[in-house]
């Protein structure tokens, strides 16, 4: 079938495409097996360290293979695939960052972080520095962080089943995104982190051999030749198509869309080794090598997977059309999907967005724990208890984090429902960098940095992160010159308090939280522990004592 007699049979079937039932079978059929999985390795869990850390019992490749599964979410597959379809190179700069993050992860802070910490990102900030007010700046950036991936995993949830069953309107994909978040909860009450590590592995093997299946069709379709697939998506763009080659059709127009391009690399690359739920994967492990292991698994698998989005893009571009996926229910999200019915019809359809809806309940899943984790470990046994807590009642603690995480998951995903997805994870990124990479850094390799150094550099990033997201573009102002619709989350054009024009802060953001570290350090008068410094660094490079890493 042609490009063009996809789109008309797509747009003749636009209400929905497959058939809704056997999308609803193999998505049962995915979510009964993960479940079964997820029971079975929670009756393990006895002890805080089997409900945060799995026991450290899995070995580097397995824990390799579940960071790949964490770190490829719904926005690597819905996403960018819908990027790189749309804007062709610009959006595959989303798939160079994801990438090229993980280099400065593995370089600075995998095995360091694992080798000094315990539990959360919280245990090694405060090692050397004043306990409680830490903790408590360090589960805040975790909990900001957390809620805005959430954000994008729900909304790919509600572009996703929208598309497949057909469901129009705001208030029936918010059912949809309450159906996801109600089986997230029941996944991280009752699994932990040992079952939600099982779930990413077997998620992050399906979603790289179904990228590798559809990349191989689609390859096979034009003579296994790349250039042929860039040329048909170049030819199925239509007049202007061949900016889809190079670079400049999103970024370039403007001095304001290049500002925004450096903004969003400068948030990708410094991101990751700020991302609480990455970071504690790292503790799953039990020795330094099988963390650094690890993330040598993570960076092959995700690479490969990267390259496949390429042809998944232009793929799509090619096969199905720009026009048809922006006039999908999931839009830009839909791309995949879209592509995955015209390569094999209504089963592959049904597999693929079965994988990509497993994705996203295994993301949202790892993300509900590394906040319930941050808050009952760092602000309720830490911060409220001092420390003076039994392990059982901090993992009720939890447990009871997780349902109202979830719930404030939900209520965010129906508001963002409709944005790209990798955007919306790109604005996590720049919270992460902003709020948690300058703290970590300076604790691991500045004897001079103290606890106001810390708080000032915490507190200033997340904020001004946070406040510049409430005034950008993303948020409200944002119209399409064409169709004069809302392109903001708040959908009325009438209301818009924009201030600046970048969407995403990283730019402003985080060389403001690397400069208030160095501002709060040198206005203290806390004297310097070098001994506590010398301690950490020892602990760092060796792993000695980390298990009991956490009161001083």
């Amino acid at each position: 079938m042609s490009g063009l007699q996809g789109a008309a049979v797509l747009a003749a079937e636009s209400e929905t495409v497959g058939e809704p039932i056997v999308n609803i079978g193999i998505f049962a059929l995915f979510v009964l097996v993960t479940l079964v999985i997820v029971f079975r390795a929670s009756r393990n869990n006895k002890t805080a360290a089997d409900y945060y850390a799995a026991g450290r019992s899995f070995t580097g490749p397995q824990n390799g293979t579940a960071i790949a599964g964490d770190y490829l979410s719904a926005a690597s597959f819905l996403g960018i695939c819908g990027a790189i379809a749309l804007n062709g190179y610009d959006g595959f700069l989303y798939s160079i960052g994801f990438l090229v993050a993980w280099l400065v992860a593995l370089l600075l802070v995998a095995e360091l972080l694992r080798n000094t910490g315990r539990f959360t990102m919280a245990d090694v900030l405060s090692f050397r520095l004043k306990q409680r007010p830490v903790r408590m700046a360090a589960a805040l950036s975790t909990l900001a962080v957390v809620f805005f991936y959430l954000l994008a995993q729900m909304a790919g949830a509600g572009g996703l089943v929208a598309l497949l069953l057909g469901i129009e309107g705001v208030a029936a994909q918010g059912v949809v995104i309450a159906v996801v978040g109600a089986l997230m909860i029941l996944y991280v009450l009752v699994g932990g982190m040992k079952g939600t590590t099982w779930v990413q592995i077997i998620k992050a093997v399906l979603l790289i051999l179904g990228a590798g299946v559809m990349t191989l069709w689609v390859l096979a379709k034009f003579g296994f030749s790349l250039s042929e697939v860039m040329q048909g998506a170049v030819d199925a763009a239509g007049e202007g198509g061949e900016a889809l080659l190079g670079p400049g059709k999103q970024y370039g127009a403007s001095a304001t869309s290049q500002l925004n391009f450096l903004s969003l690399a400068l948030a990708l690359v410094l991101g990751t080794a700020g991302l609480p739920h990455v970071l504690m994967r790292f503790y799953t492990v039990p020795s330094a090598k099988e963390a650094r292991r690890s993330v040598v698994w993570a960076i092959w698998l995700i690479g490969i997977f990267y390259l496949f989005t390429l042809v998944l893009g232009y793929g799509a571009g090619a096969l199905v059309g720009p026009e048809t996926i922006k006039a999908a229910p999931g839009g830009v999200n839909s791309a995949a999907p879209l592509l995955a019915f015209e390569l094999g019809g209504t089963v592959l359809l049904g597999v693929i967005s079965a994988v990509a809806f497993a994705t996203i309940l295994a993301v949202v899943a790892g993300l509900t724990i590394t906040a319930a984790t941050s808050f009952a470990h760092d602000i309720y046994a830490n911060v409220i208890k001092r420390g003076q807590v039994r392990p059982d009642g901090e993992v009720r603690v939890a447990r009871i984090t997780v349902v109202a995480i979830g719930i404030l998951a939900i209520i965010g995903g129906i508001f963002a429902n409709g944005q790209n997805v990798a955007f919306l994870v790109a604005l996590a990124f720049a919270v992460a960098a902003s709020a948690n990479l300058p703290t970590i850094l300076y604790s691991l390799f500045w004897k001079r940095f103290n606890t106001s150094g810390a708080l000032w550099s915490m507190y200033g990033g997340l904020i001004s992160c946070v406040v510049l997201i409430t005034f950008s573009p993303v948020v409200s102002g944002k119209v399409d010159p064409v169709t004069g619709e809302s392109l903001s989350m708040i959908k009325d054009t009438s209301i818009d308090f924009h201030l600046i024009p970048l969407e995403n802060p990283g730019l402003i953001s985080i060389p403001l939280a690397f400069l208030l570290g160095i501002v709060g350090t040198y206005l203290s008068k806390e004297k310097p522990h070098p001994e506590k410094f010398a301690e950490m660094e020892v602990r760092s490079l060796t792993g000695a004592g980390a298990e009991k890493a956490t009161v001083h």
